[in-house]
């Protein structure tokens, strides 16, 4: 508890301090005793009332103890990548025991091989421990073995937009609007905070039990990224990459307006603008050819990919420093209340059917009917190796959020101390007392 305390020592010597030449006041050892016994008998009195608690896991974490790999039970294979997969999982103890979980596991000794993956690992983790959105997956836990990283995420029943988007062949245009204006406040929320997402595509849109969608995998985002700076790092999927990224000319935040222009491309026509069986013809195609707009489209629509997929990026919407605001204007979302999507008011075009809260009939077959076996680990870092990955355990909600508070258990009333020469005064809630001499009548 900070005090302020402010002292008038009327006796002493007003001559010798304005003739001094040091910044110090100089006062008998009697007096200097006085004060400091006052204080201490001061401060005891304001801890008299005051309850002592001591720290542990539960008042700390707020109920959440650290876990491990032991802690859950695998139940599906829902998703696999280049440097691992990702469980359905049960939490088998603990106050959230019987949860389901998502727990995407990384092996380190894939990731250390290089820098540049090392970096974006780590980012992934600081930017979901970050970065709290409804339209941004959840990071629950994150803790490491020797050889292995675990990231324990909500669960996303209603599976990838990717998976509804095959099913469907095509969207309508409501039923994009819908998925794109969820999109844009998560893309503006990362904007905000020095974020470029830069791998939008449909495989990394989750839908929820009731429809809507959060953004996942964030192995790719690049932080702290300021108004006017770029970066030249080459990455994403290719057909949903802006041409500064293929061309290596220093890219911003304008890429997941580009990114997103794609994204809503595929959704209207069932395929991306630029596409091709071979990677170099795809690459071509994205930096020259011209963008065909089918006649289906209604105006706004075509005006809005038009605009979205600018190759100069100063004339792509969006790039202005008031970035998403610029696109949230576009007539397409004319019949659309922001404050309601932000809310989750609107009524989602698709909900999945669930019949229990483990079901995964949302996600691809290919990965659930695989027996779910998190295998070891090919190798265990070294002791140094393993520094790289320091700092990596995560518990949510964050330490001292809500449950951590010293508490007073009775507050004082207002009321003067007295102490011989000095009087002390403070006031019900915050004591900041005053010492000011008080006049000796004797």
């Amino acid at each position: 508890m900070a005090a302020v305390f402010d002292i008038e020592l009327h006796d002493v010597d007003q001559e010798q301090h304005e003739d001094s030449e040091d910044d110090a006041i100089e006062i008998g050892e009697r007096r200097f005793n006085v004060v400091c016994s006052f204080l201490c008998r001061y401060m005891h009195t304001l801890t008299e009332d005051v309850e002592t608690v001591a720290i542990s896991e539960q008042n700390v974490n707020g109920g959440r103890e650290r876990a491990g790999p032991e802690d859950f039970e695998l139940c599906k294979v829902i998703g696999k990548g280049g440097y691992g997969k990702v469980f359905q999982v049960r939490k088998t103890t603990g106050n959230d025991r019987g949860t389901i979980f998502a727990m995407k596991v990384l092996r380190k000794a894939s990731i250390i091989r290089n820098q540049k993956d090392t970096a974006h690992t780590k980012a992934e983790r600081n930017i979901l421990e970050a970065v709290k959105h409804p339209f941004i997956v959840d990071l629950i836990y994150a803790f490491q073995t020797g050889g292995k990283l675990y990231l324990i995420l909500e669960y996303m029943c209603g599976g990838e937009l990717f998976h509804h988007l095959n099913d469907e062949g095509v969207f309508l245009e409501d039923t994009a609007c819908f998925y794109l204006c969820e999109i844009i406040l998560a893309l503006q929320h990362l904007h905000l905070q020095g974020i470029i997402y830069r791998d939008l595509k449909p495989e990394n849109i989750l839908l929820d039990a009731e429809g809507h969608i959060k953004l996942t995998d964030f192995g790719l985002c690049k932080e702290h990224v300021k108004e006017g700076t770029v970066t030249h790092t080459f990455c994403g999927t290719i057909e949903y990459m802006a041409p500064e990224i293929l061309t290596r000319s220093g890219h911003g935040k304008a890429v997941d307006w580009w990114s997103l222009g794609t994204l809503l491309y595929d959704m209207l026509t069932g395929s991306p603008p630029f596409t091709s069986n071979n990677r170099k013809i795809t690459i071509e195609k994205i930096l020259k050819s011209k963008v065909f707009l089918p006649q289906f489209l209604t105006p706004d629509a075509r005006d809005l990919l038009r605009k979205l997929l600018k190759r100069q990026v100063p004339h792509r919407l969006g790039s202005a420093p008031s970035d998403a605001e610029q696109i949230k204007s576009h007539p397409f979302f004319k019949h659309i209340h922001w404050d309601d999507v932000i809310s989750r008011k609107l009524v989602p075009p698709f909900k999945p059917t669930l019949t229990s809260e483990d079901d995964v009939s949302q996600f691809d077959k290919r990965f659930t009917t695989t027996l779910p076996i998190d295998s070891p680990a090919e190798c265990t870092l070294s002791e140094s190796a393993n520094q790289v990955f320091q700092g990596f355990t995560y518990v949510a909600p964050s330490i001292l959020e809500d449950n951590f508070k010293p508490r007073v258990i009775d507050g004082r009333n207002s009321r003067k101390i007295s102490m011989g020469e000095f009087t002390l005064v403070s006031s019900n809630n915050y004591p900041a007392p005053q010492i000011t001499q008080v006049p000796n009548n004797r």
